[in-house]
């Protein structure tokens, strides 16, 4: 079965990734942990994500389209990015799920992907 293990980060965390003193570090773990799936044979995809400074919401309320420059939601944790995993099960992705870098100061939801539409 494929899940997604979805990355959640503090800002403090986001913030590593352009901070010189820290970028090297950061970006070894998820390596690391990157290089692990893909020994594993279980790695499907994935992709880090551009801050949320950078995102742009779209909304269709009664016909009208409504863009907002940044994030929706005000929240402690941002959406860091995500890794597609295949497993035989939702236990085999939790166990991964704990081995992520963020699992240790953000969140890691892992959730099934749909199956296929019939065709």
């Amino acid at each position: 079965m494929q899940y997604a293990v979805i990355v959640y980060e503090t800002d403090r965390d986001l913030d590593q990734r352009s901070n010189p003193a820290t970028a090297q570090q950061y970006m070894a773990a998820y390596i690391a942990y990157s290089k692990a799936l893909s020994d594993a044979g279980i790695a499907r995809g994935g992709a880090g994500l551009l801050p949320p400074s950078t995102a742009t919401t779209v909304r269709l309320r009664d016909g009208k389209r409504h863009v907002q420059d940044g994030p929706f939601a005000d929240t402690k944790e941002r959406l860091g990015g995500f890794f597609l995993i295949e497993v035989p099960d939702l236990d085999t992705a939790l166990a991964w799920a704990a081995k992520c870098p963020s699992a240790s100061s953000g969140s890691v939801e892992v959730r099934p992907l749909l199956p296929p539409p019939p065709r």
